[in-house]
């Protein structure tokens, strides 16, 4: 019974997450498995069943990542795995703790577990976690500029868990209560009170170029892809846009404006012509053994005024840990150069009608991490670009999972986001977190909008960043504790009843 219990919540976890998308089902998914946990008998038995969950969740969930390999994909749901099979560990501990101390448990033991997820190792693996989802939802979105998605991701478990009680032996509804009145709240003010950026508008031009050999790696597939860009760009008017925003990889290798002055002059020509601000996401060689993935930014004279270093590298994507360990795996060989890593955040001036105003961006994987956005806000953007390629990863959700993530942080930092890919899918996501047109994977494609300089007060997750889940966790740890130092009261179950 309770292996079918935690594949069904495995099923439920994926379904709420695209390419279904039915983010209204996260608010039980994680029950069937808290059900499961309250009933294990034996730690044998609550690790195998944490690792069946993860296993089967994130196996589904990041099966698009097959494309690259079994070896890729097969790792990466182990060691996903192997975080709910520590949590289910930490559960069967307080097996036997009272009704309130095993609810808190439950609630900041999971919390603590996305927490150090999002972090390590490597600089974590955020994909999969339970606030997500509420993305989907419009009213309770809104007020993840309070709570962020973590906050909500603390919600949602809290809710999971009260159902565990309510329907089990012990049968109290207190938790429920407390649960049901807290989304119910956070709902309706964020129906009430949704996040508007409420400044400048700024006329953006988001050009999707596409490559035409996408991970075949055609010969001169760099210069093919800088002219797609480029001729796109060529179709927008003189005067028609404030900003022109290219994707992850719209130039690379030798065809790249900080080496290269064709490409410099080319680029900042379009720049010029239009009188907008161009923004661009490419690579260049660096000390030997290394490269850098950067965007560069020219101004309306067609001058480069800044750039922006990506901080945080894909784990086997874009640097190899322990290289030399691993040198008997031959896919590695398609990473032979580690990037450097950018020193932090960066900000770019924009004036637009005499207005003047900042903006930052991030770089593909970067968009999946709310501490990097936020970092860029912090910083000082009112406006964020996130700049990707999903070019690696066939036709599959894994544009529509970043974007997904994307969008909670536009809520929870109170910002537009102009989201750009080279293969797709692009869009605009309003502060609100309202998405715009998308377009197509793996085409090409001119898309334009409006978006608005953030001139509304920061936010409180801006400020005070993942302040629920840091709660959440120091109570669970306050309960362990508590427990540890003195007797706590059991469940008395008669030989053979299970809970």
């Amino acid at each position: 019974m309770q292996i079918f219990a935690v594949l069904l919540s495995a099923a439920l976890m994926w379904a709420s997450f695209p390419p279904l998308d039915w983010g209204f089902l996260i608010f039980v998914a994680p029950a069937p498995l808290l059900w499961a946990m309250r009933r294990v008998t034996t730690v044998r038995e609550a690790g195998w069943l944490g690792f069946l969950f993860g296993f089967a969740f994130w196996g589904s969930m990041l099966w698009w990542i097959r494309i690259l390999g079994f070896v890729a994909w097969f790792p990466l749901a182990v060691v996903m795995a192997l975080y709910t099979t520590a949590w289910a560990l930490g559960m069967y501990l307080g097996r036997n703790f009272s009704m309130w101390r095993w609810w808190i448990l439950a609630i900041g033991s999971w919390s603590l577990m996305e927490f150090i997820r999002a972090r390590i190792p490597f600089g974590g693996f955020p994909w999969g976690a339970v606030g997500y989802p509420i993305g989907t939802l419009s009213w309770p979105r809104g007020s993840a500029q309070w709570i962020g998605a973590s906050g909500w991701g603390v919600i949602v478990i809290g809710l999971s868990a009260s159902l565990v009680v309510m329907f089990g032996r012990v049968n109290d509804r207190r938790p429920l209560e407390l649960s049901l009145a807290v989304i119910v709240t956070f709902t309706f003010l964020g129906a009430i009170f949704s996040p508007d950026a409420a400044g400048q508008p700024v006329r953006v031009a988001v050009v999707q170029g596409n490559s035409p050999c996408p991970r075949i790696h055609c010969d001169n597939e760099k210069q093919l892809i800088f002219n797609r860009h480029l001729n796109l760009t060529a179709e927008i008017p003189d005067g028609a846009a404030d900003l022109v925003v290219w994707g992850e990889d719209s130039f690379g290798g030798a065809v790249n404006p900080t080496f290269n002055g064709e490409v410099r002059r080319a680029m900042g020509g379009e720049a010029a012509r239009i009188g907008a601000y161009l923004l661009a996401g490419g690579t260049r060689p660096g000390v030997p053994g290394t490269f850098d993935n950067y965007n560069v930014l020219f101004d309306p004279s067609g001058e480069v005024i800044g750039e922006y270093v990506k901080q945080h590298p894909v784990p086997f994507g874009e640097f190899v840990p322990f290289r030399r360990v691993l040198e008997f795996v031959p896919q590695l060989d398609q990473v032979p150069n580690d990037m450097r890593r950018g020193s932090g955040p960066v900000v770019f001036p924009i004036e637009i009608d005499g207005t003047r105003g900042v903006f930052g961006s991030v770089i593909s994987f970067e968009g999946a991490f709310a501490r990097h956005v936020r970092g860029a806000v912090k910083s000082g953007a009112q406006l964020i670009v996130v700049a990707t390629n999903e070019g690696s990863f066939g036709v599959s959700p894994a544009s529509d999972q970043l974007i997904g993530m994307v969008r909670m942080s536009a809520v929870s930092l109170g910002v537009d986001i102009v989201h750009v890919a080279v293969t797709g899918k692009s869009t605009i996501i309003r502060a609100d977190g309202s998405i715009g047109k998308k377009t197509e994977l793996f085409t090409q494609d001119l898309l334009t909008g409006v978006v608005n300089l953030q001139d509304s007060p920061r936010t409180i997750y801006a400020v005070l960043g993942d302040w629920v889940q840091v709660l959440a966790i120091l109570a669970a740890l306050g309960v362990a504790a508590a427990a540890l130092a003195g007797p706590t009261r059991e469940f008395r179950i008669r030989p053979g009843v299970r809970r």
